[in-house]
């Protein structure tokens, strides 16, 4: 852990999904390959679909389309087709990362509540929290039409008035330049996570107040 927790006590976490607590990059990065090739369009690598993550759906779909020469006309085909096979194929490698789950059980022992506040559209982050993480999580939200994707800090605030915690003693967990920055501006404090998506540089250069290395070591900014 590459600093302190702060004066200020934590009395809750707010978790992102994708890169923080499950590793879900290979059934995106398969569902994409298939929707682009369903309309001529050429696959990419893990580590491109790396970058293209973590800002909802449909920017992926634009930077995976882009990013393949296609025609912006075509992003609506091959949203749809993407969301119909991630649909059928969300959990076939995605997985919790190594201690994420005794994470969780950790924060419920010491009566920490927990949410996960996502970019992923919300019934697949609904799905995939139901799925790995029954009843661990008491709050969880994703893209939702009626509400503006992170960095954007009003699902944060939301999230932790259902709480019940101010925001300064929220931790806000996230893997990418998108949660920090959601958590500076829902004045929470920031955790970066090293086993994720994005680089230690991305996150140190947006706001981490604190980079950790292993699950466990968020149990120690209690």
């Amino acid at each position: 852990m590459s600093a302190g927790p702060g004066a200020a006590p934590k009395r809750a976490a707010i978790f992102d999904l994708d890169g923080t607590l499950l590793d879900t990059l290979q059934d995106i990065a398969s569902a994409m390959d298939h929707a682009l090739q369903q309309h001529g369009l050429a696959p990419h690598t893990l580590d491109e679909y790396r970058e293209f993550i973590g800002e909802g759906v449909r920017n992926l779909v634009r930077r995976s389309v882009g990013a393949s020469g296609g025609a912006g006309e075509l992003e609506n085909e091959v949203m749809t087709t993407y969301r119909r096979r991630y649909e059928s194929h969300m959990a076939v490698a995605t997985r919790p990362y190594p201690g994420v789950r005794e994470l969780l059980e950790g924060l419920r022992a010491r009566d920490v509540p927990a949410a996960v506040l996502s970019n992923k559209p919300d019934e697949a982050t609904r799905a995939l929290v139901d799925r790995f993480f029954p009843g661990l999580l008491a709050v969880v939200r994703g893209e939702r039409p009626s509400a503006p994707r992170k960095p954007d800090p009003t699902s944060a605030l939301e999230v932790a008035r259902a709480l019940g915690v101010e925001p300064p003693a929220c931790l806000f967990v996230g893997d990418s330049r998108i949660d920090m920055e959601t958590a500076t501006r829902a004045e929470m404090f920031a955790v970066g996570v090293l086993w994720g998506f994005r680089s230690r540089e991305e996150l140190e250069a947006s706001g981490a107040r604190a980079l950790v290395s292993v699950p466990g070591e968020i149990l120690r900014l209690w």
